[in-house]
């Protein structure tokens, strides 16, 4: 999956950056940094997990209060 395809995903499933950053264990800025070169396979696979365990449910509760 290439940047423009996560960045795609991220804006199609409704999450903000800063959601899916907390998430990884990053800041909002470092992500959006990530996501303008081509990502490692270490950090591909971080945010593809973030991306899916948010998209899946996982942290909905997190979502809904703001990431508290």
């Amino acid at each position: 999956m290439r940047n423009q395809d996560l960045r795609e995903r991220v804006n199609s499933s409704g999450l903000l950056h800063w959601q899916l950053a907390e998430r990884i264990g990053i800041s909002e800025n470092t992500l959006c940094r990530w996501l303008r070169y081509e990502l490692t396979a270490e950090r591909r696979e971080r945010v593809e997990a973030a991306l899916d365990a948010l998209t899946n449910g996982e942290d909905e509760e997190a979502i809904k209060h703001g990431g508290s």
